[in-house]
Protein backbone atom coordinates (compact mmCIF):
# COMPACT_ATOMS: atom_id res chain seq x y z
CA UNK A 1 0.00 0.00 0.00
CA UNK A 2 1.65 3.29 -1.21
CA UNK A 3 1.95 6.27 1.21
CA UNK A 4 -0.56 8.49 -0.25
CA UNK A 5 -3.49 5.68 -1.01
CA UNK A 6 -5.53 7.09 2.12
CA UNK A 7 -5.58 11.20 1.33
CA UNK A 8 -7.07 10.55 -2.57
CA UNK A 9 -9.51 8.13 -0.42
CA UNK A 10 -10.39 10.94 2.14
CA UNK A 11 -10.18 13.52 -1.02
CA UNK A 12 -12.94 11.04 -2.78
CA UNK A 13 -10.16 10.54 -6.01
CA UNK A 14 -10.27 7.14 -6.14
CA UNK A 15 -12.60 6.50 -9.12
CA UNK A 16 -10.73 9.20 -10.64
CA UNK A 17 -7.31 7.69 -9.98
CA UNK A 18 -8.58 4.21 -11.63
CA UNK A 19 -6.52 1.17 -10.86
CA UNK A 20 -3.33 -0.13 -11.98
CA UNK A 21 0.24 1.03 -12.95
CA UNK A 22 1.19 0.41 -16.57
CA UNK A 23 3.32 3.15 -16.85
CA UNK A 24 7.33 2.69 -17.42
CA UNK A 25 9.38 2.60 -14.29
CA UNK A 26 9.79 5.59 -12.27
CA UNK A 27 13.29 7.37 -11.70
CA UNK A 28 13.61 5.87 -8.59
CA UNK A 29 13.17 2.30 -9.65
CA UNK A 30 15.48 2.87 -12.66
CA UNK A 31 18.58 3.53 -10.77
CA UNK A 32 17.74 0.77 -8.62
CA UNK A 33 17.85 -1.74 -11.13
CA UNK A 34 20.75 -0.20 -12.47
CA UNK A 35 23.00 -0.79 -8.87
CA UNK A 36 21.39 -4.22 -8.60
CA UNK A 37 19.37 -3.60 -5.57
CA UNK A 38 16.10 -4.80 -5.26
CA UNK A 39 14.16 -1.88 -4.72
CA UNK A 40 13.77 1.19 -4.76
CA UNK A 41 12.68 1.95 -1.36
CA UNK A 42 15.36 3.83 0.80
CA UNK A 43 13.27 6.35 3.34
CA UNK A 44 11.09 5.25 5.82
CA UNK A 45 9.79 8.22 6.60
CA UNK A 46 7.30 10.78 4.75
CA UNK A 47 7.81 10.86 1.05
CA UNK A 48 7.96 13.76 -0.94
CA UNK A 49 4.70 13.95 -2.86
CA UNK A 50 6.55 13.73 -6.38
CA UNK A 51 5.00 12.94 -9.10
CA UNK A 52 6.54 9.45 -9.13
CA UNK A 53 5.23 9.29 -5.20
CA UNK A 54 2.12 10.34 -5.83
CA UNK A 55 1.57 8.07 -9.37
CA UNK A 56 2.13 4.78 -6.84
CA UNK A 57 -1.48 6.26 -5.41
CA UNK A 58 -3.37 7.42 -8.22
CA UNK A 59 -1.96 5.83 -11.81
CA UNK A 60 -3.77 9.19 -13.48
CA UNK A 61 -0.90 11.37 -12.26
CA UNK A 62 1.57 11.23 -14.62
CA UNK A 63 5.47 10.17 -13.35
CA UNK A 64 8.55 12.09 -14.14
CA UNK A 65 9.77 9.93 -16.93
CA UNK A 66 6.37 10.48 -18.57
CA UNK A 67 7.58 14.30 -18.50
CA UNK A 68 10.64 13.48 -19.91
CA UNK A 69 9.27 11.36 -22.74
CA UNK A 70 7.01 13.56 -23.52
CA UNK A 71 9.89 16.88 -23.68
CA UNK A 72 11.67 14.38 -25.83
CA UNK A 73 8.95 13.79 -27.80
CA UNK A 74 8.35 17.56 -28.61
CA UNK A 75 12.07 17.83 -29.52
CA UNK A 76 11.75 14.82 -31.89
CA UNK A 77 8.54 16.26 -33.89
CA UNK A 78 10.38 19.40 -34.51
CA UNK A 79 13.57 17.66 -35.36
CA UNK A 80 13.16 17.16 -39.09
CA UNK A 81 11.54 21.31 -39.43
CA UNK A 82 14.72 22.57 -37.00
CA UNK A 83 17.02 20.31 -39.45
CA UNK A 84 16.28 21.81 -42.96
CA UNK A 85 15.98 25.40 -41.71
CA UNK A 86 19.84 24.99 -39.72
CA UNK A 87 21.32 22.61 -42.19
CA UNK A 88 21.83 25.17 -44.90
CA UNK A 89 22.79 27.80 -42.48
CA UNK A 90 25.40 26.07 -40.72
CA UNK A 91 26.96 24.48 -43.74
CA UNK A 92 29.61 26.98 -43.95
CA UNK A 93 30.59 26.21 -40.55
CA UNK A 94 31.52 22.95 -41.50
CA UNK A 95 33.65 24.15 -44.64
CA UNK A 96 35.36 26.94 -42.79
CA UNK A 97 36.14 24.15 -39.93
CA UNK A 98 37.33 21.33 -42.54
CA UNK A 99 39.08 24.25 -44.09
CA UNK A 100 41.18 25.67 -41.47
CA UNK A 101 41.80 22.08 -40.11
CA UNK A 102 43.43 21.26 -43.48
CA UNK A 103 44.78 24.39 -44.11
CA UNK A 104 46.75 24.11 -40.82
CA UNK A 105 48.07 20.63 -41.15
CA UNK A 106 48.87 20.91 -44.97
CA UNK A 107 51.49 24.39 -44.14
CA UNK A 108 54.28 23.04 -43.08
CA UNK A 109 55.95 23.16 -39.48
CA UNK A 110 58.76 25.03 -41.05
CA UNK A 111 56.42 27.76 -42.46
CA UNK A 112 53.60 27.43 -39.85
CA UNK A 113 55.33 27.88 -36.61
CA UNK A 114 57.50 31.05 -37.34
CA UNK A 115 54.26 32.67 -39.22
CA UNK A 116 52.86 32.03 -35.65
CA UNK A 117 55.87 33.90 -33.90
CA UNK A 118 55.68 36.87 -36.21
CA UNK A 119 51.70 36.90 -35.39
CA UNK A 120 52.54 36.80 -31.59
CA UNK A 121 55.21 39.33 -32.11
CA UNK A 122 52.75 41.78 -34.47
CA UNK A 123 49.54 41.66 -31.91
CA UNK A 124 51.94 41.76 -28.45
CA UNK A 125 55.26 43.56 -29.34
CA UNK A 126 56.48 41.54 -26.33
CA UNK A 127 59.86 39.76 -26.50
CA UNK A 128 58.96 37.67 -23.36
CA UNK A 129 55.85 36.82 -24.87
CA UNK A 130 56.96 35.62 -28.43
CA UNK A 131 59.96 33.39 -27.12
CA UNK A 132 57.49 31.76 -24.82
CA UNK A 133 55.16 30.88 -27.42
CA UNK A 134 58.01 29.71 -29.21
CA UNK A 135 59.05 27.36 -26.75
CA UNK A 136 55.83 26.14 -25.89
CA UNK A 137 55.07 24.96 -29.52
CA UNK A 138 58.58 23.64 -30.11
CA UNK A 139 57.85 21.73 -26.92
CA UNK A 140 55.05 20.60 -28.18
CA UNK A 141 56.83 19.67 -31.10
CA UNK A 142 59.60 17.52 -29.20
CA UNK A 143 56.91 15.53 -27.75
CA UNK A 144 54.76 14.41 -31.32
CA UNK A 145 51.66 16.83 -30.06
CA UNK A 146 52.47 19.70 -32.45
CA UNK A 147 50.05 18.19 -34.83
CA UNK A 148 47.29 17.86 -32.17
CA UNK A 149 47.89 21.11 -31.06
CA UNK A 150 47.65 22.93 -34.00
CA UNK A 151 44.42 21.42 -34.78
CA UNK A 152 43.34 22.63 -31.23
CA UNK A 153 44.15 26.44 -32.02
CA UNK A 154 42.63 25.96 -35.55
CA UNK A 155 39.18 25.21 -34.06
CA UNK A 156 39.65 28.07 -31.47
CA UNK A 157 40.81 30.61 -34.32
CA UNK A 158 37.53 29.58 -36.37
CA UNK A 159 35.02 29.75 -33.72
CA UNK A 160 36.68 32.69 -31.83
CA UNK A 161 36.81 34.58 -35.31
CA UNK A 162 32.92 33.81 -35.88
CA UNK A 163 32.35 34.65 -31.78
CA UNK A 164 33.67 38.03 -32.24
CA UNK A 165 31.99 38.28 -35.61
CA UNK A 166 28.80 37.80 -34.42
CA UNK A 167 28.90 38.95 -30.91
CA UNK A 168 30.55 42.47 -31.24
CA UNK A 169 27.28 43.59 -33.50
CA UNK A 170 24.96 42.04 -30.94
CA UNK A 171 26.52 43.54 -28.47
CA UNK A 172 26.49 46.53 -30.16
CA UNK A 173 22.91 46.55 -30.71
CA UNK A 174 22.45 45.51 -26.65
CA UNK A 175 24.24 49.07 -25.79
CA UNK A 176 22.12 50.99 -28.38
CA UNK A 177 18.64 49.45 -26.85
CA UNK A 178 17.55 49.15 -23.82
CA UNK A 179 14.64 46.70 -24.92
CA UNK A 180 17.01 44.77 -26.53
CA UNK A 181 19.17 44.34 -23.42
CA UNK A 182 16.54 43.44 -21.38
CA UNK A 183 15.66 40.42 -23.67
CA UNK A 184 19.24 39.70 -23.78
CA UNK A 185 20.77 39.46 -20.37
CA UNK A 186 17.88 36.37 -19.44
CA UNK A 187 19.34 34.78 -22.52
CA UNK A 188 23.21 35.03 -21.85
CA UNK A 189 22.61 34.50 -18.59
CA UNK A 190 21.28 31.18 -19.21
CA UNK A 191 23.85 30.18 -21.71
CA UNK A 192 26.81 30.94 -19.34
CA UNK A 193 25.30 28.97 -16.96
CA UNK A 194 24.07 25.40 -18.56
CA UNK A 195 26.64 23.09 -18.02
CA UNK A 196 28.99 22.15 -20.84
CA UNK A 197 27.81 19.07 -21.58
CA UNK A 198 24.30 20.16 -22.30
CA UNK A 199 24.93 21.79 -25.18
CA UNK A 200 26.18 18.71 -27.04
CA UNK A 201 22.86 16.85 -26.08
CA UNK A 202 19.97 18.37 -29.05
CA UNK A 203 22.86 18.75 -31.65
CA UNK A 204 23.67 15.07 -31.58
CA UNK A 205 20.31 14.34 -32.36
CA UNK A 206 20.19 17.69 -34.99
CA UNK A 207 23.34 16.72 -36.78
CA UNK A 208 25.49 13.72 -37.53
CA UNK A 209 28.64 13.59 -35.39
CA UNK A 210 30.47 13.25 -38.40
CA UNK A 211 30.12 16.89 -39.58
CA UNK A 212 31.90 19.80 -37.77
CA UNK A 213 29.54 22.12 -37.44
CA UNK A 214 28.22 19.87 -34.45
CA UNK A 215 31.05 21.05 -32.21
CA UNK A 216 31.67 24.30 -34.29
CA UNK A 217 28.44 25.38 -32.96
CA UNK A 218 28.44 24.28 -29.53
CA UNK A 219 31.51 25.90 -29.16
CA UNK A 220 30.10 28.81 -30.70
CA UNK A 221 26.81 29.15 -28.26
CA UNK A 222 29.24 28.20 -24.78
CA UNK A 223 32.23 30.84 -26.11
CA UNK A 224 30.04 33.73 -27.59
CA UNK A 225 28.47 35.26 -24.16
CA UNK A 226 31.80 37.36 -23.24
CA UNK A 227 32.57 38.65 -26.00
CA UNK A 228 28.49 39.95 -25.92
CA UNK A 229 28.47 41.32 -22.82
CA UNK A 230 31.80 42.99 -22.29
CA UNK A 231 31.09 44.56 -26.05
CA UNK A 232 27.50 45.55 -24.96
CA UNK A 233 29.44 47.34 -21.22
CA UNK A 234 32.37 48.92 -23.00
CA UNK A 235 29.87 50.84 -25.48
CA UNK A 236 27.80 52.10 -22.17
CA UNK A 237 30.85 53.26 -20.44
CA UNK A 238 31.89 55.27 -23.12
CA UNK A 239 32.32 58.93 -21.61
CA UNK A 240 29.08 61.11 -22.14
CA UNK A 241 31.25 64.19 -22.55
CA UNK A 242 33.00 62.38 -25.43
CA UNK A 243 29.53 61.79 -26.94
CA UNK A 244 28.51 65.00 -26.57
CA UNK A 245 31.99 66.32 -28.45
CA UNK A 246 31.29 64.05 -31.05
CA UNK A 247 27.78 65.84 -31.90
CA UNK A 248 28.73 69.37 -31.14
CA UNK A 249 31.79 68.00 -34.09
CA UNK A 250 28.50 67.06 -36.73
CA UNK A 251 28.85 63.37 -36.05
CA UNK A 252 26.54 60.85 -37.54
CA UNK A 253 25.79 57.65 -35.69
CA UNK A 254 27.81 55.35 -37.96
CA UNK A 255 30.85 58.23 -37.66
CA UNK A 256 30.16 58.04 -34.08
CA UNK A 257 30.26 54.65 -33.40
CA UNK A 258 33.19 53.80 -35.65
CA UNK A 259 35.32 56.84 -34.55
CA UNK A 260 34.33 57.34 -31.39
CA UNK A 261 32.84 54.33 -29.40
CA UNK A 262 34.43 51.01 -30.90
CA UNK A 263 37.95 52.82 -30.12
CA UNK A 264 37.30 53.83 -27.15
CA UNK A 265 35.37 50.33 -26.03
CA UNK A 266 38.04 48.28 -27.60
CA UNK A 267 39.82 47.65 -24.26
CA UNK A 268 36.79 45.89 -22.89
CA UNK A 269 36.17 44.08 -26.32
CA UNK A 270 39.36 43.03 -25.97
CA UNK A 271 39.18 41.60 -22.56
CA UNK A 272 35.51 39.97 -23.74
CA UNK A 273 37.62 38.16 -26.74
CA UNK A 274 40.21 37.00 -24.27
CA UNK A 275 37.43 35.26 -22.46
CA UNK A 276 35.79 33.85 -25.19
CA UNK A 277 39.18 32.62 -26.11
CA UNK A 278 39.43 30.73 -23.10
CA UNK A 279 35.93 29.49 -22.97
CA UNK A 280 36.28 28.13 -26.74
CA UNK A 281 39.78 26.07 -25.42
CA UNK A 282 37.70 24.50 -22.55
CA UNK A 283 34.68 23.84 -25.16
CA UNK A 284 37.23 22.35 -27.61
CA UNK A 285 38.46 19.50 -25.12
CA UNK A 286 34.55 18.78 -24.41
CA UNK A 287 33.51 18.51 -28.31
CA UNK A 288 36.14 15.77 -28.52
CA UNK A 289 33.23 13.41 -27.44
CA UNK A 290 31.56 14.36 -30.42
CA UNK A 291 34.57 13.83 -32.73
CA UNK A 292 36.36 17.56 -32.24
CA UNK A 293 40.22 16.63 -33.14
CA UNK A 294 43.00 17.89 -31.46
CA UNK A 295 44.62 18.01 -27.82
CA UNK A 296 41.03 16.76 -26.19
CA UNK A 297 41.11 13.45 -28.46
CA UNK A 298 44.35 12.59 -26.35
CA UNK A 299 42.64 13.16 -23.10
CA UNK A 300 39.68 11.40 -23.90
CA UNK A 301 41.64 8.19 -25.08
CA UNK A 302 43.50 8.41 -21.72
CA UNK A 303 40.48 8.57 -19.68
CA UNK A 304 38.56 5.53 -21.78
CA UNK A 305 42.10 3.42 -22.00
CA UNK A 306 43.34 4.26 -18.37
CA UNK A 307 46.72 5.37 -19.56
CA UNK A 308 47.50 7.48 -16.95
CA UNK A 309 50.72 9.16 -19.26
CA UNK A 310 49.24 9.90 -22.22
CA UNK A 311 46.31 11.83 -20.60
CA UNK A 312 48.60 13.78 -17.90
CA UNK A 313 50.87 14.92 -21.37
CA UNK A 314 47.63 15.53 -23.36
CA UNK A 315 46.32 17.95 -20.24
CA UNK A 316 49.80 19.38 -20.39
CA UNK A 317 49.75 20.19 -24.14
CA UNK A 318 46.15 22.25 -23.23
CA UNK A 319 47.63 23.88 -20.00
CA UNK A 320 50.25 25.41 -22.49
CA UNK A 321 48.39 26.45 -25.42
CA UNK A 322 45.66 28.32 -22.75
CA UNK A 323 48.43 29.89 -21.30
CA UNK A 324 49.89 30.67 -24.53
CA UNK A 325 46.82 32.47 -25.63
CA UNK A 326 45.76 34.20 -22.51
CA UNK A 327 49.53 35.95 -22.92
CA UNK A 328 49.06 36.49 -25.67
CA UNK A 329 45.89 38.38 -26.04
CA UNK A 330 46.75 40.09 -22.62
CA UNK A 331 49.78 41.46 -24.35
CA UNK A 332 47.87 42.89 -27.28
CA UNK A 333 45.00 44.40 -24.84
CA UNK A 334 47.63 46.17 -22.47
CA UNK A 335 49.01 47.59 -25.57
CA UNK A 336 45.54 48.82 -26.49
CA UNK A 337 45.02 50.36 -23.18
CA UNK A 338 48.78 52.02 -23.14
CA UNK A 339 47.61 53.74 -26.66
CA UNK A 340 44.14 54.77 -25.50
CA UNK A 341 45.80 56.16 -22.29
CA UNK A 342 48.72 58.12 -24.51
CA UNK A 343 46.13 58.89 -27.21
Amino acid sequence: MAFYDKIFDVLGLTNWCGEGNDGPMSMAQLLAKSRGEANAETNSGIPFPSLDNLHESCSAIPQTRDMTSGLEDVFLSAKDAMKFVLDPMTQPLSWALDGALWAFLAVPWWILLPALFWLTWYVSRSVGVTIFVACAFLFLGVIDHLDAAIQTLSIIFVCTGLCVILGVPIGILMAKSNPLQRVMLPLLDLLQTLPSFVYLIPLIFLFSVTESKLYGIAIIVYAIVPVIRLTDLGIRLVDKDVIEAANAYGMNARQKLLGVEIPLALPNIMAGVNQTIMMSLAMVVIASLVSAPGLGVLVLRGIRNLELGVGLIAGLGIVLLAVVLDRTTKAALARINVTHENG
